[in-house]
């Protein structure tokens, strides 16, 4: 079951680009519970990333910083500019609600075998590129290390 929406990733060209926007301008602050300050890196994406927080809700921006267009966010960035990149769900058990939307004909975009994660092609999902976060894993996979 969807339990909600866990974050809102965005892909920008720096750190300070988002941080006038995102930090300065609406009045965000970076989310101390999810990453430290110095942000956590993404090796598969060759990327840095800092959770933000949006309001006094649970709602959180997933900031994505591509180091170069090696990888899909930086070709991304390439490709549309800062963007909105993703939508996350907070789901109760990513495995079978991934099984469930493949039934319905999604299709999953391959992380390999240990994703605890799930991603479907944004042509299956009025293009909005969608992940399922699970619940009861989402510190770990948010961790830094």
């Amino acid at each position: 079951m969807i339990l909600g929406i866990d974050h809102v990733g965005i892909v920008a060209r720096s750190y300070e680009e988002a941080s006038d926007t995102l930090l300065e301008t609406l009045g965000f602050t970076l989310d101390a519970e999810r990453n430290p300050d110095t942000g956590i890196y993404m090796a598969r994406e060759n990327a840095d990333i800092h959770f933000i927080k949006v309001g006094a809700g649970d709602t959180r921006i997933e900031l994505l910083l591509p180091r170069d267009a090696s990888a899909g966010m930086g070709r991304w960035l390439n490709k549309r500019g800062p963007s909105v990149h993703h939508l996350a769900y907070l789901v109760d058990d990513v495995a079978l609600h991934a099984a469930q939307l493949r039934d319905k004909g999604l299709r999953q975009i391959d992380l390999g075998p240990d994703a605890a994660a799930a991603f479907f092609l944004p042509r299956d999902t009025m293009n909005i590129l969608t992940e399922l976060v699970d619940a009861n894993t989402m510190r770990r996979l948010h961790e830094p290390g």
